[in-house]
């Protein structure tokens, strides 16, 4: 009896098995044909920020660009940049201090000395500082701040083009190999953890929709009688093209014209600090000024709470601002002085 039980129950099994075969192939085929006709699946790239790696972690260099007429002709390196600063100085004229993240720019200069203010801005990037000598308060400071520094007087990671023509001061150049190797050699710490100071838009950001903005297709900023600044807008490119004293600025090497995505200007009192004509910002607090992208211009505000803290940009309703994926230059502008913007 046991017997014929087993056998009955392995018939049971058996046939089970063949029937649920048969439903999971007919299933496969129904699936099989319900699928013919229709497209493969096509999986969407997430976009990403063209003007910098947002998944990178290696820290940025801030170098101080020397902007004397003599030198301004023989520029490099600028395009580079994510974003490029212009302060006044002494005797009228303006520095730059350009910040790169991630490049290999074979030629960068002309590389000129630091100056105390210009430490405030390499602090909010968390930058590796690169200058060619130093103002004492400079010298004092970057001391006093423990700025990681690259100094053209003491560091081996710079060179003298004496085929210019202009004058010695005007002729040391680097480019990143020479930069990044010297960081190492020093023991600086190559990656960082800080967040980008500004919030980039991979989506277009058109300000025309606000109530507040105005057409600039022309921006011109008159430091002193010697430094005028000024950028024409390209609807095609959608960028602006910078000039200095009514002359193209382009680059030496590339012969092409700088241009940027976005324009910050922010309004900052200086005045003298010392006989020779050194200028003190007053950096640190609030002012107002101006973002300026494709073709239309808003008034901002600007706020930093300390020499090393992030400048935070925000429309007059306090929203903080987003700029357009592209490189920008922030105008640190004297309050005296008019930005006119047509």
């Amino acid at each position: 009896m046991k017997k014929v039980l087993i056998g009955i129950l392995i018939i049971l099994l058996v046939a089970g098995g063949i029937v649920g075969g048969m439903y999971l192939l007919k299933g496969k085929e129904s699936t099989s044909q319900e699928d013919k006709g229709k497209e493969p699946e096509v999986e969407v790239p997430v976009p990403k920020l063209q003007i910098i790696n947002e998944d990178s972690n290696s820290r940025p260099y801030a170098v101080m660009i020397n902007n004397h007429a003599q030198a301004r002709k023989n520029h490099a390196g600028l395009q580079d940049a994510y974003v490029v600063y212009e302060m006044i100085v002494e005797g009228g004229l303006t520095r730059l201090m350009a910040v790169f993240k991630d490049q290999t720019t074979a030629r960068l200069g002309s590389v000129r000395s630091s100056r105390h203010n210009f430490l405030d801005y390499a602090l909010e990037h968390d930058a590796i500082y690169v200058h060619y000598g130093w103002s004492p308060q400079a010298q004092t400071d970057i001391s006093a701040l423990s700025i990681s520094n690259i100094n053209g007087l003491y560091d081996d990671a710079f060179y003298r083009d004496r085929t210019l023509g202009v004058a010695y001061e005007h002729t040391a150049f680097t480019d990143m190999e020479r930069i990044q190797n010297m960081a190492m050699a020093k023991g600086y710490r190559t990656t960082s953890n800080q967040p980008l100071l500004l919030n980039y838009s991979i989506d277009e950001i058109g300000l025309e929709t606000r109530e507040d903005a105005m057409v600039a297709n022309a921006v011109t900023l008159r430091y002193s009688a010697y430094v005028i600044t000024s950028y024409q807008y390209d609807a095609e490119q959608k960028v602006y093209l910078r000039s200095v004293n009514d002359e193209i600025h382009k680059d030496a090497v590339t012969n092409e014209q700088y241009h940027f995505k976005n324009i910050i200007i922010a309004n900052i009192n200086n005045y003298n600090l010392d006989s020779y004509g050194r200028q003190n910002l007053d950096t640190v607090g609030t002012g107002t000024g101006y973002y300026i992208t494709n073709g239309y211009a808003v008034p901002i505000t600007w706020s930093k709470s300390s020499r090393s803290a992030q400048t935070v940009y925000s429309y007059l309703d306090g929203t903080e601002i987003h700029v357009n994926d592209g490189n920008t230059f922030i105008q640190i502008f004297p309050t005296y002085q008019n930005v006119v913007i047509s």
